[in-house]
């Protein structure tokens, strides 16, 4: 039986299950939820995955996390989400861009970015858990996104039953595309707000709204409760567990390894959620020898596996990679847990509280470093690599694919590494136009969707998805805006 502990707590004392921690998705104490064990993945289990489809291995490797879901719902629940209408092609298929330089394609779902991979599947894990747990309430979902979380929570969550979803986004600290897409979201159940700040101020507002007791005795008088899409949620984060096993699984089938053969993995990292899924992968057994942790200018998870001391009070870059614009890596703290425990955890997390950092000692800074490598690529190279990408290999990627290609070819060369390489890639160029057109050497003559998708297609030869084109067709329904501290008014409006 598989049960639930918070990241922060020391006496042990709360233990559930997984259905119940995806319905409340933060712990009381305001630490992470995390399964008291890592099951593991056999070399037999592994085989058998290697000849399944994407929708047949995402419930088999969620079934170990959530024992007390039915297996038969949970397939079902995967056939759903992993789709051909949703996810044309394939759910996470893997492109060789050069030898042994591959490219996880995780984009070609209905919002064109990697979130949808989970967000596709987490809708359904939470109905389900509502009615395990026999829940009446309606399930209010707070969202505070850097980008792609946003549309695809509220994609996934739009018209399903029992639950709302107000998603936050940071005002000016999105892409149009990405602003766009939450502002013409669809459906009866969901609401969009700006936050005039950055994610960060959008994060700590939910957060704070999580902790707020007074916030959940409003909720409770209108018959709701408070939950999240974020990756703070393990429901969201769990499925994002499947795609490194099933990377593994493809590159097996394709011949290009055999069982045993290490691989190593580079994420375009801001909240560290997708490359501590990958962690927890390793963990279950699969050989993924190191991840290069890849930062955009905002480097804070870069200098603290090169330090170890984690410091969010420094200047804050705007860049062409925004969904990686972060300061405060919720997600971190799950990797902190698994190292050093709760007692410490909790220590950290008050440190970050109070002062805005923490320094972890040595002992703990040598594990993380025997996993992982902290690399940064600015501006300047990120769009070099898009352009290199583009004209060396007929590869085209956005801005923040671009981040992780930049430093694992930097990594590459400065290691002499020539363990195989699976580069994350987390969204389809066409939802940053303007900015692949300029790395490209092409400065947009317009700013309208139609007028940067025809010039990027017409440059590159491909071809602009058709969710997108879609989406530049919907009027705006969502204007609002408020400061960070005007947040929970706009939630009990």
């Amino acid at each position: 039986m598989m049960n639930y502990v918070s990241t922060r707590d020391r006496e042990g004392a709360l233990k559930i299950r997984s259905a119940e921690a995806i319905k409340k998705g933060l712990a009381p104490d305001g630490g992470l939820f995390m399964p008291e064990r890592i099951p593991t993945l056999s070399e037999e289990e592994i085989a058998r995955l290697a000849g399944m489809k994407y929708e047949e291995r995402a419930p088999f490797i969620l079934s170990k996390f959530l024992d007390d879901y039915d297996p038969d719902i949970l397939a079902g629940y995967a056939k759903e989400a992993y789709s051909e209408e949703r996810f044309p092609g394939g759910a996470a298929p893997l492109f060789e861009v050069e030898k042994g330089l591959y490219s996880l394609e995780l984009w070609h779902g209905p919002t064109c970015a990697f979130k949808d991979m989970a967000l596709q599947i987490m809708p359904r894990l939470l109905s389900g858990a509502l009615k395990m747990t026999g829940e009446r309430r309606v399930a209010h979902i707070l969202v505070a996104t850097s980008g792609d979380t946003g549309k695809a929570a509220l994609e996934g969550f739009r018209d399903v039953e029992g639950v709302r979803i107000t998603v936050f986004y940071p005002e000016d600290g999105v892409s149009a595309m990405q602003k766009l897409q939450m502002t013409t979201q669809e459906g009866d159940n969901v609401s969009v707000c700006a936050v005039k700040g950055n994610f960060d101020d959008a994060q700590t507002g939910v957060k704070r709204i999580f902790s707020d007791p007074e916030a959940a005795a409003r909720a409770e008088e209108r018959d709701t409760f408070f939950s999240s899409a974020n990756s703070i949620n393990w429901g969201r984060l769990a499925p994002q567990i499947v795609y490194y096993v099933s990377a593994y699984c493809d590159l097996l089938t394709a011949g290009a390894i055999k069982y045993g053969d290490p691989v190593n993995v580079t994420v375009p990292t801001g909240n560290f959620g997708n490359i501590f899924a990958g962690y927890i992968a390793r963990k279950m057994g699969v050989p993924i020898k190191r991840f290069v942790c890849a930062s955009n200018s905002n480097r804070v998870l870069t200098d603290f596996i090169e330090t170890g001391v984690y410091d969010r009070n420094r200047e804050f870059f705007r860049t062409a990679s925004p969904s990686m614009d972060i300061l405060i890596s919720s997600n971190l703290e799950r990797l902190l847990y698994v190292l050093g425990g709760p007692e410490a955890t909790a220590g950290f997390m008050a440190d970050l509280s109070a002062t805005g950092r923490y320094e972890v000692p040595e002992d703990l800074l040598a594990e993380v470093r025997s996993v992982f490598s902290g690399y940064s690529s600015d501006e300047a190279e990120t769009f070099q690599t898009i352009r290199d990408l583009f004209d060396r290999n007929g590869y085209l990627c956005d801005p923040h694919s671009a981040v992780a290609f930049g430093c694992a070819r930097r990594y590459i060369e400065e290691t002499a590494d020539a363990t195989p390489m699976v580069v994350v890639s987390t969204a389809n160029p066409y939802k940053f136009p303007a900015d692949v057109l300029r790395a490209l050497g092409e400065e947009p003559r317009g700013d309208t969707p139609d007028a940067l998708f025809g010039a990027l297609s017409s440059l590159t030869g491909t071809t602009p998805p058709k969710p997108l084109l879609r989406t530049a067709t919907l009027p705006v329904r969502f204007t609002d805006s408020v400061e960070p501290f005007g947040m929970d008014a706009f939630v009990f409006r």
